[in-house]
């Protein structure tokens, strides 16, 4: 082992050296810290500065090197040292430009940045230089599910940037939903036409492209493996099997319209009473001339009957907007008045939602003569005349309007595979041998997509309403499957102008994955990171809470129920490391000591000194940002806090509240992201995983002496800048009115 020697860098520019004693930063790196070098400069993060580092490590043997300075979301490419162990001290988002001066403000100021160097000399003394693990055998192909408007513009966007493709297909053509209709919503300028698919002519640039291999009537019969080494066994309809090799996945698989014959209320199953891909039917079959029923009978007066079936607060139907059907009644209803202006054409709708340029669009409609009407409808009856009786909510009265058809507009149903909550319920149960679980099992499996070889279950998790798992906000794409992306309306309700763009997104994303897989670095949101976590086996208990809190699926267990950690499923969050109640797991970079040591280096006052210490265990995705920002705008908060960024709220283990209560802090604040349906954690169940642990740790304190109010969980987002610090002043005021920890001094 090469021999280790540590360094301590001070900065006293962007007003350090006004605002601090540097000396007396110094002092403590070379005393408390032990650091072998310390060194300061007036612009560390220039040319010079960073030269001097490079020297340091190169000439003069420094392996681990702490950088006070500025956050370490500052200046990272400047600080970026790839063979030695990197800490920083952040002296001034942390301390200068969030402690007022002047008077005794100078005292504390100075005490946290000596604290913040404690912390970061500790920290680096328990860091390794992560190596990484790199796969060359790892693919760079992406296989691509489904091949309609998402499918293929994902695969394309794929080969053209040089990847190789693999598309499965079930149907025997390409084109998907796009395929069937007569013409889509504008996409382009004027916005006053409804224009053609385009599905025919991309799917020829797909089946023309030498970079994309097409498997049409296939479906995925097993998915295994990981990012880099994904093995699918695509089932052709023929009964034949063929294996895959692909380093990404795009899920693609669109979706189903709303079953009209659940709507028996509105017409749904009546003659002359269609839904909106019926109507695409009717038109293409028509090809511009006029739009018969299923009868024969030309069509001279149509009623659309807007959210049909959606947007409902019963619980019967679908609870959410589609997002295109609005849109989509007015192109279809502008098909009748562009074959013949006479035809009656009304849109009976509750809000018309037409996003960007689709109001262009809606006044194109209103000129040639389509009449769109606010009102709600309850009742259609089908039949030779039609009738959609609703109430008008201008007028708010009830009427009625007959036609001689009635086009529902219904909803978007993603094509997402299984619930996965259903499935572990039913997995439990036949695995247990309950005969009734196992027939259901085999249901469930019929209806899966990706047929994924994984512990967690066959699919992707599902977020609300049955769409795939990926948080719109945070984390488009982005899947609780590494390396697995979704695409398009089985993502969320979209149009085709929407769902063309989230494909190159997701496309984008699953380049990025096969890139990294291949540097042995992480996924998003540490694309950086090339640690990876271990387990000190011999330490283990076997209580398998690792690998089931893990929410990305990334640990399995080996025939002796030890945890076997899958490194490109990793994204190194933590959250076993937070989950391990005997504290054997942890990263080169990042583990129970190296937090743990922060915790103890700080210096806590002795109760006489009313000086309380809070320690904050902050996100560094949401709320440790927020703390920045609220620097950054000059935004004060109390000096006696010391806070100690976190890679998810789920990696926190209780050792560090225990080891800090017992230290003498007189409370810790950790702070995560939300948790819930509207959940912004950038590792899932991270947060919500924190919050459930420290809902039990009140016994703990309890026992201990402590008010349980000396612990507490808040929900922090990246814009609370203000309310963070606001939040930060409140907890301490509270803890100083509580009084000092009665365990000062036993620490």
């Amino acid at each position: 082992m090469a021999d280790i020697k540590y360094a301590a860098y001070i900065c006293s520019g962007c007003g350090l050296g006004e605002a601090l004693n540097i000396a007396g930063l110094e002092k403590v790196a070379k005393t408390e810290g032990k650091m072998a070098v310390i060194k300061n400069h007036p612009f560390l993060c220039n040319a010079e500065g960073v030269q001097m580092i490079k020297d340091d490590i190169a000439n003069d043997g420094v392996t681990h090197l702490c950088i006070a300075a500025c956050s370490r979301r500052a200046k990272a490419e400047a600080f970026s040292f790839p063979t030695a162990a990197v800490s920083r001290a952040n002296l001034r988002e942390g301390v200068i430009w969030v402690v007022a001066e002047g008077g005794d403000h100078d005292e504390v100021r100075q005490e946290m940045a000596e604290d913040y160097v404690r912390m970061g000399c500790a920290e680096v003394k328990k860091m390794q230089v992560p190596a990484g693990k790199v796969k060359e055998s790892s693919s760079k192909r992406i296989l691509v599910v489904g091949g309609g408007m998402s499918g293929m513009t994902s695969a394309l966007a794929a080969a053209e940037t040089g990847y190789e493709v693999v598309l499965v297909e079930k149907t025997g053509t390409l084109g998907g939903f796009a395929s069937n209709l007569y013409k889509r919503v504008p996409f382009s300028s004027p916005y006053a036409e409804a224009q053609p698919t385009g599905a025919a002519e991309l799917a020829a640039q797909v089946s023309g492209n030498p970079k994309i291999k097409v498997h049409l009537n296939s479906t995925l019969a097993e998915t295994a493996g990981a990012p880099g080494r994904f093995v699918a066994k695509v089932a052709q309809e023929s009964g034949s099997v063929t294996e895959e090799l692909c380093g990404a996945i795009v899920q693609a698989t669109g979706f189903t319209t709303y079953d009209i014959a659940k709507l028996p209320e509105l017409g749904g199953g009546q003659a002359n009473v269609v839904d909106q891909a019926g109507l695409e039917a009717m038109a293409k079959a028509a090809n511009g001339s006029a739009i018969k029923r299923a009868d024969g009978k030309e069509v001279k007066s149509v009623v659309f009957v807007q959210c049909a079936g959606q947007r409902d607060e019963s619980g019967s139907h679908l609870p959410y907007c589609s997002g295109h059907c609005c849109g989509t009644s007015i192109k279809q209803a502008m098909y009748f008045k562009d074959q013949n202006p006479d035809i009656d054409t009304v849109v009976v709708y509750d809000d018309l939602r037409v996003p960007g340029m689709g109001e262009d669009f809606y006044r194109s409609a209103q000129q040639k003569g389509v009449i769109f009407t606010k009102g709600k409808a309850s009742k259609v009856t089908g039949g030779d005349a039609c009738k959609v009786e609703f109430h008008d909510l201008i007028l708010n009265e009830d009427t009625t309007a007959e036609a001689d058809l009635v086009v529902l507009a219904t909803g978007q149903v993603p094509n997402a595979g299984v619930d996965l909550d259903a499935w572990t319920e039913i997995n439990t149960k036949a695995e247990g041998g309950d005969a009734a679980a196992k027939e259901q099992r085999t249901a469930l499996e019929t209806t899966s997509v990706l047929k994924l070889a994984y512990r967690q279950g066959p699919d992707v998790p599902q977020f609300k309403y049955g769409f795939a798992d990926s948080h719109f906000i945070c984390f488009p794409y982005e899947t609780r499957r590494t390396g697995i992306y979704a695409a398009g309306p089985v993502r969320r309700p979209m149009d085709m102008l929407q769902a063309t763009d989230d494909a190159m997104g997701a496309t984008l994303k699953a380049i990025q994955a096969v890139e990294n897989v291949q540097l042995g670095r992480a996924a998003h949101p540490r694309a950086w990171d090339l640690s990876f976590p271990s387990a000190r086996l011999e330490g283990c208990t076997q209580c398998k809470r690792c690998t089931v809190e893990c929410p990305f699926g990334a640990i399995d267990e080996d025939e002796k129920r030890f945890p076997v950690f899958n490194e490109e499923r990793c994204r190194r969050c933590g959250t076993c490391m937070g989950a391990c109640p005997v504290r054997v797991i942890s990263f080169e970079n990042y583990s129970c000591d190296s937090v743990g040591m922060q915790v103890k280096a700080v210096n806590v006052p002795d109760e006489d000194e009313e000086k309380p210490r809070i320690l904050i265990l902050a996100c560094e995705n949401d709320a440790y940002p927020a703390l920045d920002m609220a620097g950054l705008q000059r935004i004060t908060y109390s000096a006696f806090v010391r806070a100690i960024p976190v890679r998810c709220l789920g990696s926190v283990n209780t050792i560090w509240i225990t080891d800090a209560l017992n230290s003498g802090y007189d409370g810790v604040m950790m702070m995560g992201c939300k948790r819930g349906d509207e959940y912004q954690c950038h590792f899932v169940k991270g947060s919500e995983m924190a919050f459930y642990r420290m809902s039990k740790i009140g016994d703990t304190l309890k026992q201990l002496g402590l008010e349980p109010e000396r612990v507490q969980t808040q929900e922090v987002a990246i814009t609370d800048n203000a309310r963070v610090a606001q939040l930060i002043n409140d907890y301490v005021a509270e803890l100083i009115e509580m009084g000092p920890s009665p365990m000062k001094g036993f620490g």
